[in-house]
């Protein structure tokens, strides 16, 4: 069932922003006269097709390869490699026909149509839910840190102040590109000291992979709610409790506690706790996952909501997906420069992944807007076969004032094919490895 969520979640996700992604080229095609044959959400290869009707001179369906989409411009070289209408004198109703600049828009729509929807996606869920985020100032006992963290040189306590010289306002700075896609210095308050700590330029490899806690801020070690079958609760152990001592080994947060108990797997381990003010000793059973079954009291590190009007929703909105847009354009340099691994690159099981087993509309949202930006910046690469190697060859036409030869683009249209399939095999056969923890 988990795996039919998050499939149903990638296959709602993805059919949304390639119908419309796809609605931009025809939109655009018939606002200059040139005909569309088709408009198909998936692939109908080699003929095969789930069902489809034509209304008009077009032919609209759904294909079975669920790999995108596409509509079929008429005298256009495309995925369809249609020679035979090519062969045939140019039609004034045929993409080939039209102004170079007219084309250039054309193929252009479908990336203009995923950043309006980007923008959109994130222009509404602000003005729906505001900005929530948490304080930097309200991380008063500083961060707790994981082992990526720690390896360039952080420890639980530290209170990070400044990246690249400019003050931390929201504690998500420390997760956002800012830090991750690396290269970036850190002004970090330890103890009574001030150090400064640089984030290696091939940052992202080190916690790209999703398992790997960077750094959160740092809570007491108080049993705020309790999970039912857990040693903790069995033993006793009440809301509010807060843990002091773990075997005899003093301890204030829970970053100090965790590894005290994971030591003690299967095993009892004795918990000094204060209850209301009066010290308490209770034994408690660690499961062999070295568990006790609580969590921390998240409420002490106090979040802020910001609500904005329908406007003014509007440029916060377009920031964050202005920002997608970027990160995606660093991460793909950092790759192509090798300090990023392409083993980030990631299919749509992986996607899937990210959507998760469980349906919420916000997050289902966020995802699909962060997605639909990632597209844009994917088509405008200029590779053949993408709109962006449509573009590149328009772009040369318009300045050399010739149109590129049909051969050339016909063999730069099965380039790019192959290129693209290879990447999809690529990417599919990461997220297979991962699966198998490889």
């Amino acid at each position: 069932m988990n795996g039919l969520i998050m499939a149903g979640q990638l296959l709602l996700g993805l059919s949304l922003l390639v119908i419309l992604h796809e609605l931009g080229h025809f939109l655009a095609a018939r606002a200059f006269g040139i005909k569309v044959e088709k408009f198909y959400l998936f692939f109908d290869a080699w003929g095969f097709k789930l069902f489809s009707f034509k209304k008009g001179d077009v032919e609209y369906g759904v294909g079975w390869l669920p790999l995108g989409g596409y509509v079929k411009i008429a005298g256009m070289i495309d995925e369809s490699m249609d020679t035979e209408q090519l062969a045939q004198p140019a039609q004034p109703w045929e993409f080939r026909s039209k102004p170079a600049w007219q084309r250039l828009i054309v193929m252009l729509g479908g990336i203009i149509v995923n950043i309006i929807v980007g923008i959109f996606i994130f222009w509404i869920l602000t003005f729906k839910y505001g900005e929530t985020f948490t304080p930097n100032s309200a991380v008063v006992n500083g961060i707790q840190v994981g082992k990526v963290a720690s390896d360039i040189g952080l420890k639980n306590g530290d209170k990070i102040l400044a990246i690249n010289g400019n003050k931390v306002i929201r504690f998500e700075e420390l997760k956002s590109s800012k830090v991750l896609m690396g290269n970036s210095l850190l002004t970090v308050i330890r103890g009574d000291k001030t150090i400064e700590i640089r984030v290696p330029d091939d940052f992202l490899n080190k916690v790209a992979d999703g398992k790997s806690l960077f750094v959160e801020p740092r809570y007491t070690a108080t049993a705020d709610s309790l999970m039912e079958g857990y040693g903790a609760i069995k033993a006793g152990v009440k809301p509010g409790d807060k843990i002091k001592a773990i075997d005899g080994v003093p301890v204030n947060f829970q970053d100090e506690a965790k590894p005290l108990v994971m030591k003690k797997k299967g095993k009892m381990v004795a918990l000094s706790i204060e209850r209301a003010g009066k010290p308490l000793l209770i034994n408690v059973q660690v499961d062999t996952t070295g568990a006790i079954g609580y969590y921390p009291n998240f409420d002490e590190v106090k979040r802020k909501t910001i609500n904005y009007g329908f406007f003014a929703a509007l440029p916060i909105g377009a920031n964050m997906a202005w920002s997608t847009f970027m990160d995606n354009a660093k991460g793909i340099g950092k790759m192509i420069t090798g300090k990023v691994s392409a083993r980030n690159i990631s299919s749509p099981i992986g996607i899937a992944k990210v959507y998760g087993s469980t349906f919420d509309w916000v997050k289902f949202w966020t995802l699909t807007g962060l997605i639909s930006m990632a597209l844009a910046f994917m088509n405008l690469l200029p590779i053949p076969g993408l709109d962006g190697g449509h573009v590149v060859f328009l772009l040369i036409e318009m300045v050399q004032r010739k149109p590129v030869s049909e051969k050339v683009l016909e063999k730069a249209q099965i380039a790019g094919f192959v290129i693209l399939i290879s990447l999809m095999v690529f990417a599919f056969g990461n997220d297979i490895l991962k699966i198998f923890g490889k």
